[in-house]
């Protein structure tokens, strides 16, 4: 198992292009998938309200940190 938190200027000398073209790249793909109704979800009310089941699944996104060279 590999973590690798990439920093956009990582990500951008990867690809070959600019830091900040690297940011506004994506933020558009982030704010392209937050509109698309396929990515949409529902309120706690709508949830609350229907009949179906639902399976969990739980993301951590906790923070931590990590000691560096």
């Amino acid at each position: 198992y590999l973590r690798e938190y990439r920093t956009y200027f990582h990500v951008s000398r990867s690809d070959g292009v600019s830091e900040s073209t690297c940011y506004e790249t994506i933020k558009w793909i982030e704010n392209t998938l937050i509109k698309h109704p396929d990515f949409a979800l529902s309120g706690r009310k709508a949830l609350l309200k229907s009949d179906r089941e639902y399976e969990l699944v739980l993301i951590d996104a906790t923070e931590t940190p990590i000691e560096r060279p």
